[in-house]
């Protein structure tokens, strides 16, 4: 299992030890994780999650105006150094 990947378990377990309900997605570029969060979280479980978010390449939350939130975090994944790493639009 790629190292991404087992970040990224890692965050939704650690996520799921704090009463959230996670979902774990494979995108090409990165493993993200979502969350809803319910209303109301005591201050003390807002602190740990973000402890939790901290360590993803990114996280944000997510507010609707009909009062629903869904936490997100990604964890990038690592660049294959056998490809062409010069990027599109390079030619040999």
């Amino acid at each position: 299992m790629p190292a991404s990947e087992v970040s990224a378990e890692a965050l939704a377990a650690r996520l799921s030890a704090v009463g959230l309900t996670t979902r774990v997605e494979e995108h090409p570029q990165h493993t993200s994780i979502e969350a809803e969060v319910p209303e109301p979280l005591p201050a003390e479980t807002w602190r740990e999650v973000l402890e939790v978010v901290a360590a993803a390449d990114q996280f944000g939350l997510l507010a609707t105006s009909l009062g629903g939130r869904t936490l997100w975090a990604a964890v990038n994944k690592a660049v294959s150094a056998t490809g062409d790493v010069r990027g599109p639009g390079h030619q040999r």
